[in-house]
């Protein structure tokens, strides 16, 4: 069920979308040099390393690290960077993700291949056992502010409580966060 879900509502937003995904091409192309697309290096189910794509918004070259992690983050931005994250915008290319199976839209928010720390709390916690997905239960109760325990601690409320109307909470709540700007650091 939750994977027709995925699937009819990453249709609807791909073909909703479309002028806003292709402007965002053209800005990206237009003030920095490098490709359009970023792919990270993500761990998604069953700790499986997969290629998740985002618009671009960080200089070429920048560490392949969590943003958090950068000594100043904002010099890395380019031009549009800012704006692409408060606007959440460089997260929409992860609906060929979703489509793809990589990912949910609702899940654990997939760790960077090199977040050994969250990787071992999850996998100790038996959240690698899930999907990841665009939005969380910790996206939405304090995304970049939370500490890796807490975070883990909101995954594991999740996997715990999962269920269709628990999602479309979490998607509303993101929907919410997302128009407010809320809980955006870098």
């Amino acid at each position: 069920m939750k994977r027709i879900f995925d699937l009819i509502l990453a249709i609807f937003l791909f073909l909703t979308l479309i002028i806003p995904l292709l402007l965002t091409v053209i800005l990206v192309i237009a003030t920095s040099k490098g490709s359009v697309l970023y792919w990270s290096e993500r761990i998604g189910k069953n700790n499986k390393i997969f290629k998740m794509p985002k618009f671009r918004s960080m200089l070429i070259d920048t560490p392949a690290v969590a943003t958090h992690l950068l000594d100043n983050p904002d010099s890395y931005l380019s031009p549009i960077g800012r704006f692409l994250r408060l606007s959440s915008l460089d997260e929409l290319p992860q609906l060929f993700s979703v489509l793809k199976g990589d990912m949910s839209f609702v899940g654990p928010r997939p760790a960077l291949y090199n977040q050994d720390d969250l990787i071992a709390l999850r996998t100790e916690k038996g959240v690698d056992k899930l999907l990841p997905g665009i939005t969380g239960w910790a996206q939405v109760n304090g995304r970049d502010e939370l500490s890796i325990p807490d975070k883990v601690a909101l995954d594991v409320e999740y996997m715990n409580c999962q269920s269709f109307w628990l999602d479309m909470k979490i998607l509303w709540m993101t929907f919410l966060k997302v128009i407010k700007r809320d809980g955006v650091l870098h």
